[in-house]
C-alpha cells in the first residue's frame, strides 16, 4: 500500500521547523529516521497532511560531553551512538544496547530522538535510558524545557511531547562513582523489538554493597517501567548471586503485565526475571571492576 497525499517540507533551522508545526498544526507529522514514520504512512496508520523533514537542520545529531552531561542529538542515529567512542568508554550501556536494534538498516536510519519520541512500549532505549536517568530537551515556538526520559512516556505510542514541540537532545549524566549498567533482552526473531528488556544501572558503597540502583524494563507493560521491588530488595545488600537472583525474582512485582502475541503475562513476568537477574549481574561485575 502507498502513503496517502501529503506535501514534503525540508527545513534548514528549529525555528522554520517551528514554524511549520505552527502553521500546519494537527496535520503536521515530524520526520526523524523514517523507520516509525513511514511504515505507518503506507499502511495508513497515518496520513499527516504534511510531512516536516529535520535532516537538514543543523545541530541535531552528535555526542559530546559537557559539564559532567552526555549530550545526543535527537537525529544522532543508533549506529552513530553505539560507535561514539564516549558512550563506548563511559555509558557501555547505551553501546551495547544500540547494537541490539534492529537490523543494519535500521540502525544506520533509525534516530534516538524518533524512537523516544514514537514510543513503542518494546523499545530499547526508553529502557535504557530511564536507568540512565536521562532526560530530554524539547523545543517550542513558546521556550525549551527538559523531561525526564521516565515521564516523558505515558502509554502506547503516547508522550507528553505537546503539539508543535520538537525534541532536541538526550542528556545523560555520567554516573560517579563505582557503578556499572548493562542491558538484556530477548529480541523477538523478526523485529528485533523486545519481547522483554532489562536495562539495570548499579551503584556500590565502599565496602561493595549496593548503595543504589536503577532498573528499567521494557516489553512488559503499556510503557517503560521501572521494577522498583526489585531495586529495593537489592539496596544494602552485598550483592552475591544468592541475593540478586532473589531480588531479580521480584522484577514485575507491582507492574500490570501485558499479554500480546508473543506471550503470556505470566510468561512474560517470569522472562522479565530472568533477564533482570542478567542484567543486574552484569552490572555488578563492571562496577566492582572499578
Amino acid at each position: 500500500m502507498y502513503a496517502a497525499p501529503f506535501e514534503y517540507h525540508l527545513p534548514t533551522t528549529v525555528a522554520e521547523a517551528l514554524g511549520l508545526l505552527e502553521k500546519f498544526g494537527d496535520e503536521a507529522k515530524l520526520l526523524s529516521g523514517s523507520q516509525s514514520l513511514v511504515p505507518l504512512m503506507k499502511l495508513r496508520l497515518a496520513t499527516p497532511g504534511h510531512v516536516v523533514d529535520l535532516r537538514k537542520v543543523p545541530g541535531l545529531s552528535g555526542v559530546t560531553e559537557s559539564g559532567g552531561t552526555v549530550v545526543i542529538g535527537a537525529m544522532t542515529t543508533h549506529y552513530e551512538v553505539g560507535s561514539s567512542p564516549l558512550v563506548r568508554t563511559k555509558l557501555p550501556m547505551m553501546a551495547e544496547a544500540a547494537g541490539q536494534i534492529g537490523d543494519t538498516q535500521v540502525r544506520n536510519l533509525g534516530t534516538i530522538g524518533g524512537s523516544l519520541a514514537h514510543a513503542d512500549p518494546s523499545a530499547d532505549w526508553p529502557a535504557v535510558l530511564a536507568a540512565l536517568d536521562a532526560s530530554v530537551r524539547i523545543a517550542s515556538s513558546r521556550g525549551e524545557r527538559n523531561v525526564k526520559v521516565e515521564e516523558l512516556i505515558v502509554g502506547p505510542l503516547t508522550t507528553v511531547l505537546a503539539p508543535g514541540e520538537i525534541l532536541l537532545q538526550v542528556r545523560v549524566p555520567l554516573p560517579a562513582g563505582r557503578y556499572g549498567g548493562a542491558y538484556e533482552k530477548l529480541p523477538h526473531p523478526a523485529s528485533r523489538f523486545a519481547i522483554v528488556g532489562a536495562a539495570a544501572e548499579v551503584f556500590l558503597d565502599p565496602g561493595g554493597k549496593v548503595s543504589n540502583s536503577r532498573i528499567a524494563l521494557t516489553g512488559i507493560a503499556s510503557k517503560v517501567t521501572r521494577a522498583g521491588y526489585v531495586e529495593q530488595a537489592l539496596l544494602g545488600k552485598a550483592p552475591d548471586p544468592a541475593a540478586i537472583k532473589s531480588a531479580a525474582a521480584r522484577a514485575a512485582q507491582g507492574i500490570e503485565v501485558r499479554a500480546d502475541l508473543t506471550g503470556s503475562a505470566e510468561y512474560k513476568a517470569n522472562l522479565a526475571a530472568v533477564y533482570t537477574e542478567r542484567a543486574v549481574k552484569r552490572a555488578v561485575s563492571r562496577a566492582l571492576e572499578r
